[in-house]
């Protein structure tokens, strides 16, 4: 018989999306984490413009399951296991990967995890996410973090495995011209990864001035409105797309030069403007693009942030607790500069 925990007696908080524009805080007993699952005490969990969309009902009908907890950027402490996991990982500080994979495909076998030909499901969208207090997740997944990380910004290692996947993709090397399109947090938390190429330039372009102004201090060399980036097309040896707006992604590949680069990283709506085919062909332009994180980006993210090199806290603007979900949830893609990212605290 398993022996009783810390959690026995203990009830949990979650913030549930009954449907579109309709969510309620409840409460009920705490689950105890089931064989090759952990129970994690969440600190932390961050808004993101996916987490918008399942409020608001606009996240395309395969990638959301209704009803939900969202909230699949987070960081936490490990409160208890389930049979078969290590009790070491008890007390530990962890983020863990979203996608649940199934190990077994010719993709995950690749190790392309992100791309599980299983079928999607993800937590925060198809499963209990974070927005709650606890949550239980499958121990394989989990990154433990060093004693001291603070997990206020480690919460923001979901998007940075993403960034961190176009910087492997991409592949920059030492003296490259590199632009980034886009200053939301994507595009700050790519600028971290490509400025440690060392680039003899790295330019970030975004119609918000004061956004993008906040790269400078992260690596970027300069910064651009579309409107200056404008001129003739080409000259970048590589771009990365952040933003997902309607013409982005036509935009990065005007401005590769010749034989360049460009990796896809921003989902767009519906309706988004083409990348000319010709142009690509003509130019020799190669594409990438990004869909979430596999294992290895999220390792990358998880060891740049242990050392040092990635800092996600300064893109952190807002803190909210569970209970002023509808506030926080309101901030989130509302175009205001000022807003960078918004956290969640469940556990204060």
């Amino acid at each position: 018989m398993r022996a009783k925990t810390a959690v026995a007696g203990s009830r949990t908080r979650s913030l549930v999306v009954d449907r579109p524009g309709h969510h309620r805080l409840v409460t009920a007993p705490t689950s105890p984490p089931g064989p090759g699952e952990a129970l994690v005490r969440v600190v932390a969990a961050g808004i993101c413009g996916s987490d918008r969309e399942v409020h608001d009902g606009t996240r395309p009908a395969a990638y959301v399951r209704y009803p939900v907890v969202p909230g699949h950027e987070w960081a936490g402490t490990v409160e208890d296991v389930g049979a078969g996991v290590p009790a070491a990982l008890t007390g530990r500080k962890v983020v863990a990967e979203g996608f649940r994979n199934c190990r077994i495909c010719d993709r995950c076998r690749a190790g392309d995890t992100s791309l599980c030909t299983a079928g999607y499901d993800e937590t925060g969208f198809t499963r209990p996410g974070a927005f709650a207090d606890t949550l239980i997740v499958p121990a394989r997944l989990l990154h433990p973090l060093a004693d001291d990380a603070d997990l206020r910004a480690a919460a923001l290692l979901e998007p940075s495995a993403v960034a961190a996947s176009a910087a492997l993709m991409a592949g920059a090397v030492p003296g490259e011209r590199i632009a980034v399109v886009g200053a939301g947090t994507l595009g700050l938390l790519a600028v971290q990864f490509l400025a440690a190429s060392t680039p003899a330039e790295l330019v970030v372009i975004d119609p918000r001035r004061a956004r993008a102004e906040q790269a400078l201090p992260l690596g970027a060399t300069q910064v651009r409105t579309p409107e200056e980036a404008d001129g003739p097309p080409g000259g970048f040896d590589l771009v990365v797309e952040t933003a997902g707006a309607p013409d982005t992604a036509a935009v990065a590949t005007q401005l590769a030069r010749r034989g360049g680069r460009v990796v896809l990283v921003g989902l767009p709506a519906p309706g988004a403007r083409g990348i000319d085919p010709i142009h690509l062909a003509m130019s020799q332009i190669t594409v990438y693009s990004v869909f979430g994180a596999p294992s290895a980006a999220w390792t990358h993210a998880v060891r740049a942030f242990t050392t040092g090199l990635l800092d996600p806290a300064p893109l952190i603007t807002h803190e909210f607790p569970l209970e002023r979900y509808a506030e926080a949830i309101a901030l989130v893609g509302g175009g205001d500069p000022a807003v960078g990212k918004v956290l969640l605290r469940p556990s204060g």
